[in-house]
């Protein structure tokens, strides 16, 4: 879905966010944004790799 925007797209997102909340604002959003990405991947990656571990211990006890 976020392949198709392109950088027009982003341009437009980028005014319409500036226009909606002005120019103090956005630093801050930028920045809460980021932080709850990391936390996703970081939650993200953490069940992947318990599930990989959960597999591998189910395999070794066979």
């Amino acid at each position: 879905m976020l392949s198709n925007i392109g950088i027009p797209g982003l341009i437009l997102i980028l005014v319409i966010a500036l226009i909606v909340f002005g120019p103090s604002k956005l630093p801050e959003i930028g920045k809460a944004f980021g932080g709850s990405l990391k936390e996703f991947k970081k939650a993200t990656k953490d069940i992947v790799s318990d599930d990989e571990d959960d597999e591998k211990s189910s395999t070794s006890n066979k």
